[in-house]
Order: C-alpha cells, then structure tokens, then sequence
C-alpha cells in the first residue's frame, strides 16, 4: 500500500469526522491512491469485520478492526499494518502508517473518477475544501445595535455538512457552524422547501430564504443580541 507525505493532514485534524463513526467507513468503495501502479484498488470495510479488496475487478478478502484509539488494525496476506485516524470526511480518508509520518490515502469511489484520481489532487481538495474556502469565511456587515451607530462582521467556518432524515422534518441538510469566538451551532435546510432554518428555544423552527440570512440571524441568536439590526 502506497503511503505518502503529507504536512497538511494535521492542520486538517479540527475538521476531522472521528474513526469510530463506523457507519461512514463501512459499507462505502474507498479507492487506494496509488501513482505508482494504473490498477485501481477499491477498499471495502464490511461492518463484520471482513476486508473485500478488488483489484481491477479481482477481489480477495482480508480482516480489518477498529482497536479504539482512533487506530485501524488492517491484515490480509501482504501483512499486517496498524494505522492512526490522520483526516476522515465523507470524501477522503488518510490514515498515518503508526510510528511514521507518512499516510495512506483512500477516496470515496463518487469523488474518484470526477475529480480525485491523483495525490495533489486530493491535497489541493482538502486545502481547498477547509483551509482556503472555509477558514474563515466572512459574512456581510450590518449597520449598528440601537445604540451604537456603528457596523460590525463576523466571520465562520463550516464544521460539517450532513445529509439527514427526521421524521417531523424530512430530508434535510445539517450544517454546523463555528463562529470565531467559538461558539457552535446548528443550521439546517429541507430538502423540499429549500428554506434554511435554526431551532429557537421558545418559537421553535425559525426560517430563512437564503444562507447569509440564516447565519446572520443565527449568530444574533446564540451570541444574545437582540434582533433590531437593520441588514444594508
């Protein structure tokens, strides 16, 4: 299995999705990358702890095991390799080689035909995807509290973005959302109404037509300030 270098992995390890979140690993056609071969190998983590590994169509099994840790047991008959969870998304996999600084890299089969088929490839995604595009993103201004004739920004990142099911509400969108002082929060938008929304402890869902808006107000929300900003 081809591993590489990579510096950028640990900047990304606050955006990281944990390995023990076993529903997003198993299940999936994560596709090694390899430059130094043209067969394209496809990992397939089966949640009984069987390995299908297909080679250009040609499949052998092997064992693999979550130990806890964030380490990754793998063996089949090559050998036995233990891993350390390095940066996991629904997009990209990297686990560190333990004891080493190099990582292996896996795409999930959706992405690798469109975009992802290359190691600089799948590093400029990822910079681009959560140190470029989303560190932080900046929002409008608005002009002034009542009292303060003033304008003020904000700026956010965008945690994680989910695709989800409730029953009250349908098929929707999760985003979470830092704002630069730390502060976490949920937004949401229906899949079938295209609205976004929040959960506001006393009206319950509080919609908007487009995302700046959302956000803006769900910053006004959880920071406490009341809501008699005029937007520009």
């Amino acid at each position: 299995m081809k591993t590489y270098v990579a510096d950028i992995i640990p900047k990304l390890q606050r955006f990281s999705q944990r390995l023990d979140e076993l529903t997003r690993l198993t299940n999936q056609h994560w596709v090694v990358i390899d430059e130094t071969t043209q067969a394209k190998t496809v990992y397939i983590f089966r949640e009984n702890g069987e390995l299908l590994i297909s080679t250009n169509g040609i499949v052998s099994k092997a064992k693999w095991e979550y130990l806890g840790h964030n380490s990754l047991l793998i063996e089949h008959k090559e050998g036995s390799y233990l891993f350390k969870q390095g940066f996991f998304d629904d997009n990209v996999i990297a686990l560190k080689l333990d004891s080493t600084n190099s990582y292996a890299f896996f795409v999930n089969e959706t992405k690798y035909h469109k975009d992802l088929n290359k190691i600089e490839d799948v590093l400029k995604f990822l910079e681009t995807k959560y140190l470029n595009n989303n560190s932080p993103i900046q929002l409008g201004s608005a002009t002034g509290l009542r009292n303060k004739r003033q304008d003020f920004k904000f700026e956010y990142i965008i945690l994680k973005e989910t695709k989800e099911y409730y029953i009250t509400w349908g098929k929707h969108t999760k985003y979470v959302i830092e704002f630069i002082n730390g502060f976490v929060a949920n937004l949401y938008r229906g899949k079938n109404s295209g609205q976004y929304f929040y959960l506001h402890q006393t009206f319950g869902q509080m919609y908007f037509q487009n995302f700046d808006d959302a956000v803006y107000k769900l910053f006004l929300y959880v920071h406490n300030i009341k809501d008699d900003i005029q937007e520009k």
